[in-house]
């Protein structure tokens, strides 16, 4: 499965970088940055509680 943003909907609370810290983060300016867009196993339960936290649905998982 892939990560996939939808940037301009992406606010930059940062709930999804609390839910997966290892595939995502806020840079200086707030912008959400994927470092991991495949994902698998674990980091798959990851990424999918961090697509289910986000408020502004801005995050989605896409078979690859």
């Amino acid at each position: 499965m892939r990560i996939e943003l939808d940037r301009p909907r992406c606010e930059g609370h940062g709930l999804c970088e609390e839910a997966a810290p290892r595939l995502m983060h806020l840079d200086d300016d707030g912008e959400l940055l994927i470092d991991v867009a495949e994902v698998e196993g674990a980091d798959l339960d990851a990424a999918k509680a961090a697509v289910r936290v986000c408020p502004v649905a801005a995050l989605r998982l896409e078979a690859v």
